[in-house]
C-alpha cells in the first residue's frame, strides 16, 4: 500500500465499556479506513480496561492499566502506535495528552482542551516542545456545509461581516439527573471533572469555535451571564453571552442544557454588508445564502452552485444525508492526512482553539461572577 493508504496505527486512552464519545471516535477513525485501532488504556480499572479491550479486538498485551504505561511501552515498539485518542472527561486530558506528546506520538484529544488554565497551558507546553501533532475533535468544524460557509465568507460573499449568533441548545438536564446513575451527567456536572464551567463547556464551547471557524472573527471582549436552573447545581446549564469582536462586528452565544423540546439545536446565522447565511446541525446538509436584494438560495450539501471544493468534504451524492459521524470522520481524515505527511491540517482545530475556548470558558465565569462585566481580551 502507498502512504497515503496505509492505515495510521491508533491508540485509546478512555472509551471502555458504557462511554459515549470513544465509541463516536471510533467509528470516525473507522470511517474512511484510515486507522486501525491497536493499542488502548481504555479505563482507570484495570479490570474493566481489559474487558473493552478484549471487545474491540484489542491484543491482551496491548491492553494498558495505565496511560503512562502505554506512552512508554508504545513508544519503544517498531509497530508502536502513531497517534492517540483521548477521550477521557475533562480533567483527565492534560496528563495523557502531555505523556504521548512527550513520546512523540501524535494526540487527537476531545475539547474543551482541559479542566483549568493551568492544565491547558502545560499542554501547549508541551505541543511547543514535541514534534507530534496535536488536533483538538471540534467535530462540527468536519461538515460539509460549515466547510462550504467558511470559503464563503474568505471569497467575500457575505461582504463585511456585522452579526454572528450561535446557539447550541439541548434539554437533557432539564430536571436534575446527576446523582441517579447517569454517568454523562454526574462528570459533566462535576466542576472538580468538567472544570468550572458547564453548559459554557460542554457544548457553548463548541458553539464559540465553530462561530470562529466559519467567520475568521477575533474575539475582543465578552460578556456573560451564566444560571443553574437545577437546583442545586454547581455549573452551569444556559448561557448568554455578547461578544464584542475586532473589527467592530457584534454576536451573541446561546448554550442551554434546560430548554425542552431541544436535543442537539447546534445553530449559526452570519450576516454582512452584502448578504447572509443560515445553518442547522440537525439538518446539516441544507444551509440558505441569501444575497442582499435577491431571492433567499437554499445550498445542499455537494448540490449544484456551490462552485470549487464544494466535493471536497463529502462522500455520498446528494440528498443522501451525511452528519454527525460523518463531520467527525472528516477531521479523522484530515489528520490521518496530516500525520502521514499527505496534508497540511490546515482546517483541523489545533492547540490554539484549544487555548481559545479555554480563554472562553474562563472569561464567561469570569464576566457573569461580575454581574455581566465586559472582560477584554
Amino acid at each position: 500500500m502507498t502512504t497515503s493508504h496505509r492505515r495510521v496505527r491508533l491508540g485509546m486512552v478512555g472509551g471502555g465499556q458504557g462511554a459515549f464519545i470513544g465509541a463516536v471516535h471510533r467509528i470516525a477513525s473507522r470511517i474512511d479506513d484510515r486507522y486501525e485501532l491497536t493499542a488502548g488504556a481504555l479505563s482507570s480499572d484495570a479490570a474493566r480496561a481489559a474487558a473493552s479491550a478484549a471487545e474491540l479486538g484489542i491484543a491482551p498485551d496491548r491492553s494498558y492499566a495505565s496511560y503512562e504505561d502505554m506512552a512508554r511501552a508504545e513508544a519503544a515498539r517498531e509497530d508502536g502506535i502513531e497517534a492517540v485518542a483521548i477521550v477521557t472527561p475533562n480533567h483527565m486530558h492534560a496528563g495523557p495528552a502531555i505523556a504521548f506528546l512527550e513520546a512523540g506520538i501524535n494526540v487527537i484529544c476531545d475539547k474543551p482542551l482541559a479542566a483549568t488554565e493551568d492544565q491547558a497551558q502545560a499542554i501547549a507546553d508541551a505541543v511547543k516542545s514535541s514534534s507530534a501533532k496535536f488536533i483538538l475533535t471540534h467535530n462540527y468544524t468536519g461538515y460539509p456545509l460549515i466547510r462550504q460557509a467558511r470559503q464563503m465568507v474568505a471569497e467575500g460573499k457575505l461582504g463585511k461581516l456585522r452579526i454572528v449568533q450561535a446557539e447550541y441548545a439541548q434539554d437533557w438536564l432539564t430536571e436534575v439527573i446527576e446523582g441517579t446513575g447517569n454517568k454523562q451527567a454526574d462528570w459533566r456536572t462535576d466542576p472538580a471533572r468538567s472544570g468550572g464551567g458547564g453548559a459554557i463547556g460542554d457544548i457553548g464551547t463548541h458553539a464559540y469555535n465553530l462561530l470562529g471557524f466559519v467567520t475568521g472573527l477575533k474575539t475582543a471582549a465578552l460578556s456573560a451571564d451564566l444560571q443553574s436552573f437545577g437546583e442545586g447545581r454547581k455549573v452551569d446549564d444556559n448561557a448568554h453571552i455578547l461578544l464584542r469582536f475586532e473589527g467592530g462586528a457584534r454576536g451573541m452565544v446561546w448554550a442551554s442544557q434546560v430548554a425542552p423540546g431541544n436535543e442537539n439545536g447546534l445553530r449559526l446565522r452570519i450576516y454582512g454588508d452584502k448578504g447572509g447565511i443560515e445553518w442547522g446541525q440537525e439538518n446539516p446538509n441544507v444551509m440558505t445564502y441569501a444575497p442582499f436584494g435577491q431571492p433567499k438560495q437554499l445550498l445542499t450539501r455537494g448540490g449544484a452552485g456551490l462552485g470549487g471544493g464544494g466535493s471536497d468534504w463529502t462522500r455520498i451524492p446528494p440528498g443522501h444525508p451525511e452528519g454527525y459521524l460523518e463531520g467527525f470522520a472528516t477531521l479523522y481524515k484530515d489528520a490521518a492526512d496530516l500525520i502521514q505527511g499527505t496534508g497540511d491540517g490546515a482546517l483541523l482545530p489545533g492547540i490554539e482553539a484549544g487555548l481559545d475556548g479555554m480563554w472562553f470558558i474562563n472569561a464567561c465565569i469570569a464576566s457573569s461572577a461580575k454581574d455581566g462585566a465586559w472582560v477584554a481580551r
